[in-house]
């Protein structure tokens, strides 16, 4: 196997020997074996994707209105265009001197000075220069490593003898036949050899939008070492021993006095998931569970109820979220919830001082402190639970994989593991549940609370701004409280974004005799607790903020929310900013403050946040647009788990794939093992998390 330098470049990227370059497949394709005229471009109507070449007839450094390179190129027949970069460097200018003959590749527009390419893709060539006869391939990089020195690499490890014997079939393809009946699937190494090279009788179609038999075989390759994965970690999870819990709550207990004080009745939903996670908890095995639901469900019910149970039999209890805010909000409703039964919870942040977090660590090391809340301060060297029972992880897509993994093993006992419950107001889309959630069963709290009505959500020009600021004097002088949301603190020239502290100022201005609040991700810890607990006790009256919001903030009074810029943000962002309000009997609105250049993505997503507040509806369309990396989390973790599978598109792939992998973990293991070690290696630890 031929092995990189220690000092190549290559290795930011991973790559370290022939395998590893074999294995790093292109992301996508460019199209260069065609090459249009000049003319026939720039006379076509609307923007056209093109390939041209030309001599060089000008260049220069222009100010106006801001520096920029302005380069024209003339073909053969006289026809000329203009070629313009924003970004430019003195090496850029010194390949495309005058005379130089050039062939550009990008989306042709008309421009200030006529018809234009602006940040074009450039090859100094000869004007007889043969196009390429098949695609170009196009690989992830990072920061100083250019697709031809990756391209290099690759075609050198194709070089490799040994290379070939390192992609020998090792799925039996008999198996292989059945599972994917009608797939003509071509061997593993002429798939790789493939799609690096692909030729000219390859349907090119196929290979750009990844259709092609030779993806196929990938797709199947790597969705397979997933659910192996993931299936390994199920049976491993069933063979270890956890604490059991009865499924009848103790007779007298915290648990039985706390549902009996409780002030509302559970929904039929919240039944349903607390009959699950008690079905989980009275196993021998960990309780390995995922609790959706939407904004305002009631999540923390049941997180407080199962930390009960587990306090009933003799454990600890522990809840981490990924902000303070959050966490906060935890600790301040159980504390309310559990200080009547004498159960007084462990507060535990960062932020505390060294002889706070001392006393919160003794009380968790002694067993004294029943139910820990906090950050990942939870997991952080110094921290000992002496029984713990049950860890709770809110927001855990929050969290990076490596941090959930840390959980894991941080309270992982040589002999008795913990439960784990995650919640999530992220809805998981069905495609994601089938594929990364294997190992976890997935409870859906699918109902809100009585006496919640739906939050109107309106869209608003950005001019009509100051008739929204006057609308909030209505909203308070019937007594209820409204969030002034905006994207940035501080100003930003190149996003021209309204500040939260520009906010805060004006809206004191124009509203002299209302209490305005304003809360960012910079202020002290102390400053921003004063400000909430003033919003919360009805001080204050409008809350200006940036997203710490999000999650973790509930005052049932506030019916209003404005969100400034509303196109910057995302779906979840939006989905759960507006979650805020809604949480009383009011009827409350959310209004989108818009720009009116408004791109066709920010047109949709506004849209659809309008006409729906279904969750799992937004949720795939965060999936179709992000990918799952976010999602997950995954992307923390530096590993892409699925680079080569769409998601929103491979039901059917993904199902036979599943079955694939029980059966080979079933009748083959050694080769499951294989599979394994060929495609994940050390990463297979990041899809247990």
């Amino acid at each position: 196997m031929v092995r990189q330098s220690s000092s190549n470049p290559l290795e930011k990227l991973g790559l370290h020997s022939s395998l590893d370059c074999a294995l790093h497949l292109p992301i996508r394709y460019e199209d260069e074996t065609k090459l249009s005229t000049i003319g026939s471009v720039i006379n076509s109507f609307g923007v056209v994707s093109a390939q041209v070449q030309g001599y060089v007839i000008r260049q220069e450094v222009m100010y106006r209105p801001r520096r920029q390179l302005l380069v024209v190129i003339r073909d053969d027949a006289g026809d000329e265009l203009f070629l313009r970069w924003l970004n430019f460097y003195p090496s850029q200018q010194k390949q495309m001197a005058i005379g130089q003959h050039l062939r550009v590749r990008g989306d042709v527009r008309e421009g200030y000075y006529g018809p234009e390419m602006v940040h074009p893709v450039v090859k100094a060539v000869a004007p007889d220069t043969p196009l390429p006869n098949t695609l170009t391939p196009v690989y992830s990089t990072t920061a100083g490593v250019s697709q031809l020195s990756i391209r290099k690499a690759i075609d050198k490890a194709f070089k490799d003898a040994d290379l070939k014997a390192q992609f020998s079939e090792i799925l039996p393809p008999d198996i292989l036949k059945n599972c994917y009946p009608g797939l003509s699937l071509p061997s593993l190494w002429d798939a790789i050899h493939t799609l690096h090279h692909p030729s000219r009788g390859d349907d090119m179609e196929s290979i750009q939008n990844k259709t092609h038999p030779a993806w196929r075989r990938i797709q199947i390759e790597e969705l397979l070492a997933q659910q192996i994965s993931l299936g390994q970690a199920r049976a491993q999870r069933l063979n270890r021993r956890a604490v059991q819990m009865t499924a009848n709550p103790k007779k007298g207990g915290a648990l039985e006095k706390f549902l009996q004080d409780l002030p509302f009745d559970l929904t039929r939903a919240q039944q349903r998931v607390w009959q699950e996670l008690l079905q989980d908890l009275a196993r021998t095995y960990p309780m390995n569970r995922l609790l959706q639901g939407d904004v305002g469900s009631g999540k923390t019910v049941i997180a407080a109820l199962a930390a009960l149970h587990c306090i009933d039999h003799g454990y600890q209890a522990a809840i981490m979220a990924p902000t303070e805010i959050l966490a906060e909000q935890h600790f301040r409703k159980l504390s309310v919830w559990l200080k009547p039964l004498g159960i007084e919870p462990v507060w535990l942040t960062g932020s505390l001082k060294a002889k706070e977090k001392r006393e919160a660590q003794e009380l968790i090391a002694s067993g004294h402190g029943l139910l820990a809340i906090g950050t990942h301060a939870l997991i952080q060297e110094g921290v000992e639970f002496a029984r713990l029972g049950l860890a709770v992880v809110d927001e855990q897509h929050r969290f990076g994989v490596k941090q959930r993994l840390q959980l894991q093993q941080k309270i992982d006992d040589v002999q008795v593991d913990c439960h784990q419950l995650m919640m999530s107001a992220t809805p998981i889309p069905r495609t994601l549940a089938m594929t990364f959630y294997a190992d976890l069963e997935v409870s859906v709290i699918d109902e809100l609370p009585p006496g919640r009505t739906p939050v109107v959500t309106k869209l608003i020009k950005n001019e009509r701004r100051d008739e929204v600021v006057a609308g909030l004097d209505d909203e308070i002088k019937k007594g209820r409280q409204v969030y002034w949301v905006c994207p940035l603190i501080e100003e930003s020239e190149a996003l021209q974004l309204q500040t939260a502290v520009d906010t805060f100022q004006a809206l004191q201005q124009a509203l002299p005799h209302i209490k305005v609040g304003l809360v960012h991700g910079r202020l002290k810890v102390d400053e921003k607790n004063q400000v909430m607990q003033s919003f919360v006790a009805g001080d204050v009256q409008v809350l200006v903020a940036t997203t710490v919001i999000e999650v973790g903030v509930d005052v049932p009074n506030a019916s209003l929310m404005v969100i400034e810029h509303a196109e910057r943000f995302g779906y979840s962002q939006l989905h759960q900013l507006r979650g805020r309000v809604g949480r009383g009997s009011a009827q409350s609105i959310c209004i989108l403050l818009y720009s009116s250049q408004l791109s066709l993505a920010a047109k949709e997503r506004l849209q659809t946040l309008r006409e729906t507040q279904d969750g799992f509806v937004i949720a795939e369309k965060d999936l179709a647009l992000r990918g799952p990396g976010e999602l997950l989390g995954s992307r923390q973790s530096g590993d892409a788990m699925l680079r080569f599978v769409d998601l929103q598109n491979e039901h059917d792939l993904i199902e036979k794939t599943k079955e694939l992998s029980s059966q080979l973990m079933l009748h083959y293991p050694e080769v499951s093992k294989k599979h394994l070690d060929r495609w994940l290696g050390h990463r297979a630890d990041f899809l247990k998390a």
